[in-house]
Order: structure tokens, then sequence, then C-alpha cells
């Protein structure tokens, strides 16, 4: 009996090993790695509610071991998370620390100003992406990156897996589209980390006037790009759950439309629809609630399509699929007034709306870049901290 409960107790043991060993450990984890870098330095941090450290903010983590944290940039969304998208948000406190929350955009070229980056010598990031190119908060620590390079401060970045890094997608930005959906030269489905995209800012010399910023990161434990990270944390209002961060790449462009994409229901970007769509069984009607309170098609009945009962694997396989924005497109029959100038900006090249219009399917408009694909998974190589 007791040689049996001692193989139990072994037993059990070498699976908790074995868990703890496979559990992948976030860069803010690793305080060991970090904390002398961050001895005697006056500290700001670019974070906002999905930097926690297990189940404490990493403001607090530090704060808690008398680290010296001066500021907080936040960005879209606000720090704590709940701001609408593009909605400004402004210099405040944080109301739990009393520390300062400064503004990204209070000096030139949307970036801090002079006085701000003057507060501190080194700068942490600790921020959840979705790794897709029209998701801001890599082109706001691009903005900080060069901040920092500019008046020669320190970037320290705790890594955090891609939910959507397990592919390479969609066509690579050109450059006469830059803007605040788009910074970098990068396809719409990246498939790197924040990490090794900053890596790649820095190798490739994509901050303006070329300049390099003096960067550590500190990468996740136990992370591939075939590992499937769930989040623990929505990162932000419209992406309540994977399902809806899965379907972002393929649903992202009905904000240049006037069809909805389901924002002010409780399925962003996993549904579309339209009051004038006709011959769908489907329908919801957007209303105004936190996050989204003037949703496209506000209080009206939308007929539609419901995408969120698509198992995650056909997702995965369809990646950028713009059959959902042909559909509609099809459906409508509103000709030159279906897109805005903002489907550019998202799609990140003008070939594509002319194949639509001009009646190609999704499978011939990925063919169009699937050589900008391959060309990118080339170029990304040598940033990679992570097994493809």
């Amino acid at each position: 009996m007791k040689k049996l409960l001692l193989l139990t107790i072994l037993l059990c043991s070498s699976l908790l090993c074995q868990a703890q060993k496979e559990r992948i450990i976030l860069g803010d984890e690793q305080t060991s790695e970090y904390f002398p870098i961050l001895k005697g330095k006056r500290i700001a941090i670019f974070s906002n509610h999905t930097g926690m450290v297990g189940d404490k903010h990493l403001l607090d983590v530090l704060l808690e071991n008398k680290f010296n944290v001066v500021a907080i940039f936040s960005p879209e969304h606000g720090f704590r998370g709940d701001a609408d998208a593009g909605e400004h948000v402004s210099n405040s406190v944080d109301k739990k620390t009393g520390v300062p929350i400064l503004s990204l955009y209070d000096g030139k070229d949307k970036k801090p100003s002079e006085a701000s980056m003057r507060k501190f010598d080194i700068l942490v990031i600790d921020i959840q992406d979705v790794g897709l190119r029209f998701y801001t908060y890599y082109i706001t620590m691009c903005r900080l990156m060069d901040a920092c390079a500019e008046y020669n401060r320190k970037v320290l970045l705790l890594d955090r897996p891609n939910p959507n890094g397990h592919y390479v997608d969609g066509p690579i930005l050109d450059m006469k589209y830059k803007s605040g959906v788009g910074w970098l030269p990068i396809p719409i489905v990246h498939g790197m980390t924040l990490g090794e995209l900053a890596l790649m800012v820095n190798g490739e010399r994509w901050l303006p006037a070329s300049r390099v910023c003096d960067l550590t990161v500190i990468p996740c434990k136990n992370y591939t790009h075939q590992t499937k990270y769930v989040l623990p944390i929505p990162p932000s209002p419209n992406l309540p759950d994977m399902k809806s961060i899965y379907l972002y790449p393929a649903t992202c462009y009905f904000e240049a439309t006037p069809v909805s994409l389901g924002r002010g229901t409780s399925l962003p970007f996993q549904v579309y629809g339209h009051p004038n769509m006709t011959g769908y069984n489907y329908s919801f009607t957007p209303k105004s609630i936190p996050g989204a309170k003037n949703p496209p098609q506000l209080n009206k009945l939308c007929h539609g399509v419901n995408l969120s009962n698509m198992s995650d694997e056909e997702i995965w396989e369809r990646g950028v699929d713009l059959s959902y924005i042909i559909d509609a497109y099809k459906n409508l029959n509103m000709g030159d007034h279906f897109f805005r100038p903002f489907f550019e900006l998202l799609v990140g090249t003008d070939y594509v709306r002319k194949m639509i219009e001009d009646g190609k399917s999704a499978g011939e408009i990925k063919s169009r870049w699937k050589g900008d694909v391959e060309k990118f998974k080339e170029q990304r190589k040598p940033y990679l901290l992570y097994q493809e």
C-alpha cells in the first residue's frame, strides 16, 4: 500500500513538473531576468489592462518591489481598456497608484513630447497584441521606440505570444497607404510577437530617419509559433473572445463599408449584415454598448451572416478570407458607394478593391499576394525568437 502511495505521489509530481515545463512563461513573469536592468532607473511603462503578471498588474508588481515608476503610456482604448476604438484618451492619473498617465500624442508626429520623454530613463513594454497589421498597439510601440531612439532612452520589451502567430497571410502594405492602421511594410497577418517585430523594426531600420533604439527583449519560454495561446484577458472591447480574434483578419474590412460587422452586439467581428441585404436567415440589431457607443447601423435590423459557429481550424485554414466582403458587395449592389477610402488603408494595397469590382474570387485575389507572403517569411527569419 505504501509503495503504491509513493508511486502515485511520484507520478503526480512528475506530471506537475511536465506541466510546468510546458506552460508558456511570459516575459513579464521572468522577474529575475529584468529586475536587475531596472534597478536605480526612472521607469515608464507602455501597457494597458492586459499587462498582468499572473493576477497582478505589472505596474503593481514594480511598485511593490520598490521600483521608481514615474509614468504610464497607454494605447487606444486607454490604460484600463474601456475606451472606444479611436476615442481620444487624454493625460490623467492611474486612480489606483497615482502614477501619471502621459499622452502619446502631445508632441509632434503623434509622439510624446520632449517634456514627457525627459521624465524617464527606460521604457518597459508589456501589452497583449493580436498580430495584425491594422491592430494599433504595435504602431504605438513603434512611435515610442522612435521617441526613445531620438532621446536616447532604453526600451525593455517583455514578450507575449501572438494568438495569430501560426501563419502569415495578406498583401504587404504599400507604404503610400501608411496610416494609423498600417505603419510597416508587413502583411496583414505577420505571424510575429511584438518582441520579434521590434527586433525587425530595428534590424530593417524601419523607424523614421533609419533610427535604431536601444532594445532588450525578454522572450517567452515554452512557446513556438505553432503553440495555440488562449488570451486570458480580452485585448480590447470589441475582441471579447478567441473567435473574434481569429475572424478579425477576415472581417475587419467591413469597417470601410456601410456593412455592420457586429460592433454593438455580443458577436463583434463574428457577424456581418446590413438593413438592405436580402436572402439571409440571420439578423441582428447593433445597440449602443460600452466600447461601441455609436456602432454602424445603430438600432437598425441588419440581415446577414453569423460566422461564430465556424470551427477554429476552418478559420485558420481560410486565413485572410475576402469571400465575406465579396458576398456583401454583390448582395448590396451599391457599386462605387460600397467601398470607402479607408478600405485601402486596411487592406494596404490598391489592387484588392479593383479585383473585387472586376468580379474576381477570394482565391484569385489571395493568389496575387502569395509571393509577398513568401518574401516576407524569408525577410523576417533573422528576427524570429521562436521556432516556426
